[in-house]
């Protein structure tokens, strides 16, 4: 316990020998001391310092709290879909993994605070959140040995970070917390510099640091490296504010998803038994966890894709090489008109940075050139609710 809570819990054994006029003076200052962290905290919550649009789990948060991610953009140039839509994202072209018993290696461990046998039984602990709710199987293997999935911790320059443009660099302390590589890649890195623990994520008054729960990271990360990209139900673990919500089960939103790259199966063999006792209609949460196909709950209720109420103006048509870093520059009228820009490829809102795909900035954006990132890019700048320009890429392969 640090001074001030040590203050705050002995408030009424610190003063016994004086009057109660100085007593009664001194409860407002102390009352405030114990008040004012709470205050801080909630004052950041409510006006965040800032939104950034960088990949990580529980991506960049703003410096002042963790997890405060950039906000989901809603683009006004579109229309809002039904609120039941699904609100799960997987990668484009569906990235996935060909087999299911998938392993992994830590090739380096945290310097703060968690030592290497805790951080193992951490990391098991996320990799079996998703292997109970998917076909999935992970097993640790020594790191001499090869491996599907390859996890470390690392400082501010590691691996590629400064020669890609689509993989970040971290940024130490209260920054971005990890980040994960789609599959096949099978990459997860975590910040060094961060201090992980196994337990809530909280902020210790007397280290004056963040410490974070490293289960709860670790889980959202696995999702991305398995093929699931952020999600837009508040309730899920790939939230890109998941660990400010504090959500550490994995909700129906990620099953789904897993179920759509992944195909849907039963998990136990007397699924068609419990569902001839009415088990589908009374025993919904158990089902839908151990019976999905025989009950149906594979995928939500379908609904129809909104299209963009004006279609972008100036498509270019782009034929690059594979690999090539292709740069969009979405003009200069947003330097003296302070329009916003919305970035879309293929009609979809693009909201954050994925490492080795595209890095999404406020005035450009750039891509590798491969098979998943064909498509159509569009930026469009609006002020409040007057578009001021747009502009349209087309990018193909040249075969």
């Amino acid at each position: 316990m640090d001074q001030a809570e040590q203050l705050c819990a002995d408030r009424r054994k610190s003063f016994p020998s004086l009057d109660k006029k100085r007593s009664s003076g001194w409860r407002p200052v102390v009352g405030f001391l114990c008040l004012f962290p709470v205050v801080a905290l909630l004052a950041v919550v409510e006006y965040p310092a800032g939104a950034a649009v960088q990949e990580s789990q529980e991506d960049v948060p703003s410096p002042g709290l963790r997890g405060v991610g950039s906000s989901a953009l809603q683009s006004p140039a579109f229309p809002r879909p039904p609120a039941r839509r699904r609100r799960y994202t997987i990668t484009p072209g569906h990235l996935r993994w060909d087999h299911f018993n998938l392993t992994y290696k830590i090739l380096s461990f945290p310097r703060n605070l968690l030592s290497a046998r805790a951080t193992r039984r951490g990391l098991a602990a996320a990799f079996r959140m998703w292997s109970e709710v998917s076909p999935f199987s992970f097993r640790e293997v020594p790191r001499h040995l090869p491996s599907d999935l390859k996890i470390g911790f690392y400082s501010i320059n590691h691996t590629d970070c400064l020669e890609s443009l689509t993989h970040h660099c971290f940024d130490g302390t209260t920054g971005e917390l990890a980040h994960a590589f789609f599959p096949p890649h099978g990459e997860i890195h975590f910040d060094d510099h961060e201090y992980w623990i196994l337990g809530n994520t909280r902020f210790s008054w007397k280290k004056g640091v963040w410490l974070t729960d490293l289960v709860h990271v670790a889980a959202h990360e696995i999702g991305h490296a398995l093929g699931l990209m952020h999600s837009l139900n508040p309730n899920a673990l790939m939230h890109i504010n998941a660990t400010l919500t504090g959500k550490k089960t994995i909700s129906q939103d990620e099953v789904w998803g897993i179920h759509r790259l992944y195909g849907c199966k039963d998990r136990l063999f007397m699924c068609p038994s419990w569902a001839k006792r009415g088990f589908c209609e009374k025993r919904v949460r158990l089902m839908k966890k151990h019976c999905p196909s025989t009950c149906d709950f594979c995928y939500e209720f379908p609904f129809p894709t909104v299209p963009p109420t004006l279609p972008p103006p100036r498509t270019k048509t782009k034929t690059v090489s594979e690999g090539r870093n292709v740069t969009f520059r979405c003009g200069q009228k947003i330097i003296h008109k302070k329009g916003k820009v919305y970035w879309y490829k293929d009609k979809e809102l693009l909201e954050y940075s994925y490492p080795g795909y595209l890095s999404l900035n406020e005035d450009h954006m750039s891509i590798i050139a491969n098979a998943i990132n064909e498509g159509t890019y569009t930026c469009i700048v609006k002020k409040k609710e007057r578009i001021l320009t747009t502009y349209s890429w087309r990018i193909r392969l040249k075969h």
